[in-house]
């Protein structure tokens, strides 16, 4: 472990307490009557960060190596299964924190944004397909990148330049990329509104006259490539450099972060691990962008976080 990734934590740990002392109802539910956790809310969620951070896509392999590695920082550790639920009921929190960083940085004011979804596969067998508690959200879909079909979801994604979440959404596989895109802007009206003239760019599946409109009436200024039989399009110039910029944000969720190895069976156990690794990013870019390091090492076996 480094004393980057100390540092992180130490950040994050005393962020996310110094909010639930402010904001209590923020931390999950649970009965006034009884014993209360050794773990704090806040432990919890610097935990599950590091988790991400240093790869660990196993919660029993994780919390072995806290319980051997980590007593500095954790003093009590509670069980895989404890882990689990714990972490399931804080996803509420997990998510108020990833608007609460992203926000906090000098890439949240970025007037650039980019868009795109990228498969969150969940299985691979026709009887996982068939029995897996995931069947009904998660379904068959074409990934166009890698020339190959997936049974799981799409994490959809607004992020600036370099790289900070903005808005994302989990969907099944075969949902419109253009609907989720409004519907990310509907439940977030203020997210648009607050950035008149914000320039939007997304690949050529984002079309559409009706599409477009809604988008201009939010004052979004959509760049994107020229489908075929359209004339030439803004910003075309742009779109070569930009899509590896997009690649770049889905590899660092699928490569450092191991977003298809994120082991959940159910639709919470799924969306708290996506949302776990959302929130690592942003953690990450926090930051990197509060210590003014162009480059920094994490850990010795993450990259730096660069979407050069």
């Amino acid at each position: 472990m480094t004393n980057d990734v100390d540092t992180l934590a130490t950040a994050l740990y005393v962020r996310t307490d110094d909010l639930l002392k402010q904001y209590p109802d923020l931390a999950p539910w649970r009965p006034a009557i009884g014993l209360q956790p050794q773990l704090t809310d806040a432990e919890l969620v610097t935990l599950a960060v590091m988790q991400a951070l240093l790869g660990y896509t196993s919660e029993a392999r994780w919390i072995r190596h806290a319980r051997a590695g980590l007593g500095h920082l954790f003093p009590y550790l509670p069980g895989q299964p404890g882990y689990n639920r714990r972490l399931r009921a804080a996803a509420g929190l997990i998510t108020v924190l990833i608007r609460l960083l992203a926000a906090d940085t000098s890439l949240w004011t970025d007037d650039v944004w980019v868009v795109d979804s990228t498969p969150v596969e969940c299985g691979r067998s026709r009887d996982t397909a068939k029995r897996s508690d995931l069947a009904g959200w998660a379904e068959y879909g074409y990934c166009a990148s890698h020339s190959r079909y997936f049974w799981g979801l799409r994490l959809h994604l607004i992020a600036t330049l370099g790289g900070l979440p903005v808005g994302f959404a989990l969907t099944g596989a075969k949902a419109d990329e253009r609907q989720t895109l409004l519907g990310i802007l509907a439940a977030d009206p203020g997210l648009a509104a607050a950035r008149p003239g914000q320039i939007l760019i997304a690949d050529r599946q984002y079309y559409g006259a009706t599409f477009e409109a809604e988008l201009a009436a939010q004052h979004l200024h959509l760049l994107r490539p020229a489908r075929k039989g359209e004339g030439d399009r803004p910003g075309a110039h742009l779109f070569k450099p930009l899509r590896q910029t997009i690649e770049s944000i889905n590899q660092t969720f699928k490569g450092q972060l191991d977003l298809e190895r994120h082991g959940g069976h159910t639709p919470a156990g799924v969306m708290v691990r996506v949302l776990q690794r959302i929130l690592a990013l942003t953690a990450a870019i926090w930051h990197n962008d509060h210590t003014r390091r162009a480059r920094p090492p994490l850990t010795h076996r993450l990259r730096p976080l660069t979407f050069a």
